[in-house]
């Protein structure tokens, strides 16, 4: 009996015993295993932490090569951007075609390795054109010039400074057209010096440096001079042109363009071209300026202020534009101001560039009607605006819109002239067919620029646009054609224009352009050009077509 109750009672221990101890033994294992787990984690942790801090490692890295590629830029171009905005980029000071001496192919020649005081240039420039039913002619034909221009260019630097001198020369012809050479300085004008002037250069100036270590040199120039700034529209050399526009008289540049500022003081008379004579100063106009840029403000803005005086003598006046003796309605005396604001840039990496401007003219003018003089107040504006942007392809392509206007005159008869004096400026890039000036102008364009990576022809650069043009006034002239009509009744449509330009080199000295462009004449070309209108100094032709056609080839040629 006890054994037996003995046994029960083992029974009754074991039992609970050896469920504990599974449960105990299972207690174990999940601990060991969330042990495991927890160290796991640990270490993952810890890796995840080691992987962060590598990670911000090379982010800092990376952002540090990013700042030292972004000063490295900054040490090579300063606070200089270039604007992207079509037809509107300056010729360099000195032009494109000359070299330092002992940068061109002649520096092979003992004893010229070392000469880097003196700039060279030789330049030769060809165009064969065929312009069919030009506008700006006054009848329908066929026209195909040859257009030919030498250039040559010397000057020293550096080894007398603060005293430089520079000197460039130009010959421009025109060949095989059936228009007169003479009184036509659009295209020739022979042998002339269009830039001859000395220079005082003081590269280390009481300015110091800027923030990037650049001097802020003072440059001032008296002489005969040829420039260009802002945009061109207003102040340009005109290198479309078969001949120049230059001035005498001094220039002051203080500052570079590497600069954060810089500003240019001019106080000028232009120069007036003639054909077979050497040219003159134009003693009846007095010209002064003064153009800031403002590169610091916004790494996306470059500003550019200015303002111009135009001053005319009319009992000084002798000759006209192309050099003819001035009739007796241009012998006028003239005060016109102009003040404009110019910004500009590339937005960063998005692709966007912009380019705009807005320009206010005030002062007076005579006008010279039945041998009576008029005073006038002159008021007058003009505003462009042009918006691109640049993909990210091989091919570069930008695609840009634009509008520019320019005020015309209201009323021909009441004391007041709106139309938009353009100054000095240039007009290609109102139209490729050159038929467009700053003044009595809307014109909307399209435009798309690339560059197709051909291997049988590199370095090809392709352009092509669209434009509408229209009348401000319809009452005021196209100057351009010569055509107008007083009465308004011929409307504002003066038409539209396709053109299309191919550029490469053909060599590392020799480049290619070729170029086409077709006009549609609007309501208000049709009627003045066939029927007259009054006002306008070309001659109505009845059978005129309506659209007129104009191609292109020019070589052009530098010896270094």
């Amino acid at each position: 009996m006890q054994n037996k109750s003995n046994l029960s009672l083992s029974n009754k221990l074991v039992k609970p015993l050896l469920i504990s101890g599974l449960f105990l033994s299972g207690g174990f294992a999940y601990a060991n295993e969330a042990e495991v787990k927890l160290s796991e984690n640990t270490q993952q942790s810890a890796s995840s932490v080691e992987d962060l801090a590598q990670q911000e490692k090379i982010q800092a890295r990376l952002n540090e090569i990013a700042a030292e590629a972004k000063a490295a830029k900054l040490a090579q171009s300063g606070y200089y951007v270039e604007r992207k905005s079509y037809g509107t980029g300056r010729e360099t000071d000195p032009p494109r075609y000359v070299k330092q001496l002992n940068k061109t192919w002649l520096k092979d020649v003992a004893g010229i390795e070392n000469v880097d005081w003196l700039d060279i240039g030789l330049d030769y420039r060809f165009r064969y054109e065929t312009r069919d039913n030009d506008f700006r002619r006054d009848r329908d034909t066929i026209d195909e010039p040859i257009l030919l221009r030498t250039r040559g260019y010397v000057a020293v630097k550096d080894i007398l400074d603060p005293l430089r001198f520079t000197l460039e020369v130009e010959d421009a012809r025109r060949n095989h057209s059936q228009f007169s050479r003479e009184f036509d300085t659009r295209d020739v004008n022979y042998a002339e010096p269009i830039q001859a002037y000395l220079e005082l250069f003081f590269k280390e100036t009481p300015l110091g440096k800027d923030d990037l270590g650049n001097h802020r040199p003072i440059s001032i120039k008296a002489g005969r001079q040829a420039f260009e700034y802002t945009d061109r529209r207003l102040l340009a050399r005109n290198e479309w042109r078969n001949t120049t526009n230059n001035f005498q008289g001094v220039r002051t540049t203080i500052g570079q363009s590497k600069n954060d500022w810089q500003l240019d003081l001019l106080a000028l008379k232009p120069v007036q071209r003639l054909n077979n004579q050497l040219d003159e100063v134009d003693h009846s106009q007095d010209f002064y300026g003064v153009i800031g840029d403002w590169r610091r403000w916004s790494e996306y803005v470059t500003l550019q202020p200015y303002y111009y005086l135009l001053n005319q003598e009319g009992s000084k006046v002798k000759y006209d534009a192309n050099g003819k003796d001035a009739a007796p309605t241009a012998k006028i005396d003239r005060e016109i101001h102009t003040a404009g604001i110019r910004a500009y840039g590339v937005i960063g990496t998005t692709g966007f560039d912009y380019d705009a401007s807005y320009v206010k003219q005030w002062g007076n003018q005579d006008r010279i009607s039945g041998g009576n003089t008029f005073k006038l107040d002159h008021d007058a504006y003009s505003y462009n605006a042009e918006i691109g942007y640049s993909f990210n392809h091989a091919w570069k392509p930008r695609l840009s819109a634009f509008y520019g206007f320019a005020s015309g005159d209201k009323n021909q008869t009441d004391g007041n002239n709106q139309r938009f004096e353009r100054l000095f400026g240039f007009a290609r890039p109102w139209s490729n067919n050159d038929y467009f000036q700053m003044e009595n102008i809307s014109a909307p364009k399209v435009r798309a620029e690339f560059e197709p990576q051909l291997s049988w022809l590199p370095g090809l650069k392709v352009d092509a646009g669209y434009s509408w043009y229209r009348l401000d006034s319809d009452r005021d002239r196209w100057n351009g054609a010569g055509l107008r009509d007083n009465t308004g009744a011929s409307g504002k449509d003066v038409g539209e224009e396709f053109d299309v330009r191919l550029r490469f080199p053909i060599h590392k000295q020799v480049a290619a352009n070729i170029g086409y462009a077709h006009f549609w004449a609007g309501d208000f070309t049709k009627a003045t050009s066939r029927n007259g209108g009054g006002g306008g100094t070309n001659v109505a032709d009845p059978a005129r077509r309506d659209d007129s056609n104009f191609f292109y080839v020019e070589i052009s040629a530098s010896a270094f």
